[in-house]
């Protein structure tokens, strides 16, 4: 079996309005809503840098000034950060990555959601060469019961008996974005994509995983223990 590659580059999402979290970004973006005493993106920051990732990259959108703002050129986290622009409107996740491919070298690049919280280990995540995407799964949230993808002899696959939720943890491979031009469009078209060729690989995390949707899920993750 071929060695797995493990990703140099990151990118945290953050471009998005939160519309399921207003009012609380009606005012900040939502990946500097607190959680135990910090931002939610210094969180991914700090995992980060702990995974030995130095090159971030960080796609803005709705109040990106103050994402810029706070996390500056990234020194005090021992990281380099650069910031991918699509100001006034958010690109989508599909269109805010092929934007930000410049940044994203070498293959493969590791992407996080900014508005998710998760102890995943991000040093063990690679993918292998033959594959343009490997997804990391949770078991399926309340909110979320039906899932996104099954998971067979470690591919991921569009339908499965048992289907698990897509945890906005992945790593990607430029070959994933052939054919997209610059602008918005979504993600999942293009793993399905890579599903239909059996080159998209999966696996199961069943660590702690939380998306920060809904102000209810934001205060019941904050009354955890960090």
């Amino acid at each position: 079996m071929s060695a797995l590659e493990r990703p140099q580059a990151a990118m945290i999402l953050a471009a998005g309005r939160g519309e399921r979290l207003r009012p609380l970004t009606d005012s900040t973006p939502k990946p500097l809503l607190p959680v135990h005493g910090k931002p939610l993106i210094e969180h991914h920051l700090e995992r980060l840098a702990r995974a030995g990732f130095r090159r971030i990259v960080i796609n803005l959108a709705w109040l990106g000034s103050q994402i810029r703002a706070r996390l500056g050129d990234g020194t005090r986290f021992g990281v380099s950060i650069t910031y991918s622009e699509e100001a006034p409107v958010a690109l989508e996740a599909g269109g805010g990555i092929f934007r930000a491919l410049p940044h994203l070298t070498p293959d493969p690049f590791l992407v996080v959601n900014g508005d998710v919280y998760t102890d995943l280990d991000f040093a063990a995540l690679g993918l292998r060469p033959e594959y343009h995407a490997h997804l990391v799964l949770a078991p399926n949230p309340p909110q979320h019961p039906g899932g996104d993808f099954g998971l067979k002899d470690g591919l991921a696959v569009p339908e499965a008996p048992l289907r698990h939720t897509f945890t906005g943890v992945a790593v990607y491979r430029r070959t994933l974005f052939e054919g997209c031009a610059d602008g918005g469009f979504p993600l999942k078209p293009l793993l399905l994509r890579a599903m239909a060729a059996r080159r998209c690989s999966a696996e199961l995390h069943r660590g702690l995983w939380t998306d920060v949707g809904t102000p209810e899920r934001l205060a019941a993750l904050e009354r955890e223990r960090p």
